[in-house]
């Protein structure tokens, strides 16, 4: 069974740091690019990151470039998601998914989410 497990959402206050963890299972991990997307209330899915687990390439969205970093430890069958310098609109659920390829567009599995809030 495909299993994606975002973790590491919170409260924060603006100017914070969060880490988000994505455990993958079920699948062969590094066949597989994994993006992160957030989605506000009111507002449509946003792509914020991907990465390529076979080479470690990695693409952002303009909004969080330079603040946000996203990692890979194939071991662990694990993308982390690092977040520094939040602002209130990052405020989000954070979900991550897998595509099998590496041109992180169509994606073939989802996570169930994880809330990010930051306070102003």
């Amino acid at each position: 069974e495909v299993q994606l497990v975002e973790s590491g959402g919170g409260l924060v206050q603006a100017g914070g740091s969060l880490r988000l963890s994505c455990a993958a299972s079920g699948f062969t991990f590094d066949d597989y690019a994994i993006g992160w997307f957030r989605q506000a209330p009111g507002k449509e899915r946003e792509g914020v990151s991907c990465i390529s687990s076979s080479d470690g390439s990695t693409n952002y969205a303009d909004s969080v470039k330079g603040r946000f970093t996203i990692s890979s430890d194939n071991a662990k069958n694990t993308v982390y998601l690092q977040m520094n310098s939040l602002k209130p609109e990052d405020t989000a659920v954070y979900y991550c998914a897998a595509e099998a390829g590496s041109s992180c567009d169509e994606y073939d599995y989802w996570g169930q989410g994880t809330q990010v809030t930051v306070s102003s």
